[in-house]
C-alpha cells in the first residue's frame, strides 16, 4: 500500500527548495507519495512577522543555506526577483505581491494534476538556481515543460478560478497550523509533524 504525507511548501523558501528533490528521490526508491500543499509564505500570513526579527536572521540564513546548498550539490543564489516584495532592511511586505499568488496558484493546479512535486523542483530550481529574471522570458515555461505540464493552461485555469485556489492554499494553511506547525518545509505523516528540511529522513524512518 502507498504511504502518503502532506507536505506544506512555500515558493519563497530557499530550504523548501533544498528538500524537494531528496524527496523525490525517496518517492522512486519506495513506495510513498507526497500530497503537495502549497501555502503561502509567512512573510504574507503573518502581518508584520519580519519586523520583529533579529537582524542576524538574514546574516545566518544566507550563510546556513549556502553551505547546504553546497553539501547537497546543488546550485543556489538568492533569488532575482524575490518571490515577495518586501524591504528586507525594515521587514515591511507589500500589499502588492505580483509573483507569490501566481506562483502559489500554480502549484496547487500542478499538484491536482498529479505533478506538483516536480513542479516544485523545476520552478524554484529556476528561482533559487541562479536565474537573473526568472520572471521573464521563457524560464517559467521551459521549468513548467520539464514538469510535464503546459504554463499557458495552467495560468488559463489558475487566473479563471482563483477564488477556488486561494480557498484551497487557506485549507492547507489551516491544515497546517492544525498539525502543529507555522513553517515551511513541513512534512505530516499519519498527523505527526515534521519540519525542516533536514528532517525527511526523520519522517521516513518512522513510516
Amino acid at each position: 500500500m502507498t504511504l502518503t504525507y502532506d507536505l506544506f511548501w512555500s515558493f519563497r523558501s530557499p530550504y523548501s527548495y533544498l528538500l524537494t528533490p531528496r524527496l523525490l528521490e525517496l518517492e522512486r526508491e519506495y513506495d510513498v507519495r507526497a500530497n503537495v500543499r502549497p501555502v503561502y509564505p509567512i512573510a504574507v500570513r503573518i502581518d508584520g512577522f519580519f519586523k520583529n526579527v533579529n537582524p542576524l536572521w538574514w546574516t545566518y540564513l544566507g550563510r546556513d543555506v549556502a553551505r547546504t546548498a553546497e553539501m547537497l550539490g546543488m546550485l543556489f543564489s538568492p533569488p532575482r526577483p524575490d518571490p515577495i516584495a518586501m524591504n528586507l532592511r525594515t521587514g515591511e511586505v507589500s500589499k502588492a505581491q505580483p509573483y507569490i499568488g501566481r506562483l502559489t496558484r500554480l502549484g496547487v493546479a500542478a499538484a491536482e494534476r498529479s505533478k506538483g512535486l516536480a513542479f516544485l523542483r523545476e520552478i524554484s530550481g529556476v528561482i533559487f538556481g541562479g536565474t537573473s529574471d526568472w520572471h521573464l522570458g521563457d524560464h517559467l515555461a521551459r521549468a513548467t515543460e520539464r514538469a510535464a505540464l503546459d504554463l499557458a493552461e495552467l495560468d488559463r485555469d489558475v487566473e479563471t478560478k482563483a477564488e477556488r485556489y486561494e480557498t484551497i492554499i487557506a485549507e492547507s494553511e489551516a491544515a497546517q497550523k492544525r498539525a502543529g506547525h507555522w513553517g515551511v518545509p513541513l512534512m505530516v505523516f499519519v498527523g505527526e509533524p515534521f519540519f525542516g528540511q533536514d528532517r525527511n529522513g526523520a519522517w521516513h524512518r518512522r513510516a
